[in-house]
């Protein structure tokens, strides 16, 4: 009685401690992409990113894939859609974000996903949320307007974005989409689809690569740039991604996005510890909210 017992908490904890992962992950992300900022351009990283990913997969996964290829037909379309929002412009549009903008004000933005995640869940697939989900959502809203406005929610009128933060609402916004169409994938192996996604996505990202490099010339061959290629190659890439397909899959794209509130809680402080970024009173407050939303959300969540 007590193994079942334990079996069953597992089982309800599992899909939560996958979802931890990839915030953790990708705040990483975020913070690496400003330290390197000056070092690498955007569209440099995001290709040798994907395309390390793809390089590590490819060896451990063709079998997979190989196996699962006669269920793609009829799929593609919906295969480079995904490829589209969730690895070529998510992606590129963060990197481009940290160029004006702080890993911190990144990360911040991130935590409108969530709303922005039901809103396209309710247009696309008609799905409905309570009350007191609703209450978390714009809690955690809140808690990121509260931040970006530096406490001030009454100087919402004089805000001046810059365009960073406006990228980085373009990026949210494409991997809500990822996010509310990732119920419809195929149903192949996870590193199948894995697999296709990167490899398709850094297909997309070879032209804007090359017209980036004739502009802004190579990217730094240091062993910082080396060593952070590899790092969003492998942690936020492959590890962060079949975690988060595997965490929505279990519990839903809705109730997983509340998770991507843990990103600016990570981020804080390894921006702090590594680039040098203060932390205010006014972040602390945000960050108490946006985890208060979200654990509004997840027992709603739960009761339903």
């Amino acid at each position: 009685m007590k193994m079942a017992l334990a079996l069953k908490q597992s089982k309800r904890i599992g899909p939560y401690l996958l979802l931890i992962l990839p915030p953790l992950f990708w705040a990483g992300n975020v913070v690496l992409a400003r330290g390197l900022a000056q070092q690498i351009p955007p569209l440099s990283l995001s290709f040798l990113r994907w395309a390390t990913a793809l390089l590590f997969l490819a060896p451990f996964t063709w079998q997979h894939l190989k196996r699962d290829w006669h269920h793609l037909p009829g799929h593609w379309p919906m295969l480079w859609l995904y490829s589209l929002l969730g690895i070529a412009m998510f992606n590129s549009l963060l990197y481009t974000a940290t160029q004006t903008t702080t890993a911190l004000n990144c990360a911040l933005m991130q935590t409108l996903m969530p709303a922005a995640t039901i809103f396209c869940g309710y247009l696309i697939n008609r799905e409905k949320v309570g009350l007191q989900q609703g209450g978390g959502v714009l809690f955690c809203s809140l808690g990121a307007s509260w931040i970006i406005l530096q406490g001030k929610l009454l100087s919402i009128g004089t805000l001046k974005l810059v365009a960073g933060d406006l990228w980085m609402l373009v990026a949210v916004l494409c991997y809500a989409l990822y996010s509310t169409l990732l119920p419809r994938r195929p149903k192949i192996h996870p590193l199948s689809f894995l697999t296709l996604i990167i490899g398709l996505g850094t297909l997309m990202l070879i032209p804007p690569f090359f017209i980036e490099l004739m502009i802004k010339g190579p990217p730094s061959a240091t062993l910082n740039v080396m060593a952070g290629v590899l790092y969003v190659g492998i942690f936020p890439s492959i590890i962060a991604y079949l975690c988060w397909n595997r965490g929505i899959e279990i519990i839903g794209a809705n109730r997983a996005s509340l998770f991507i509130n843990l990103i600016p809680v990570f981020a804080a402080g390894m921006a702090i510890f590594f680039l040098g970024e203060e932390l205010q009173r006014f972040h602390l407050v945000g960050i108490m909210m946006v985890l208060g939303g979200m654990t509004m959300f997840q027992l709603a969540g739960r009761r339903g």
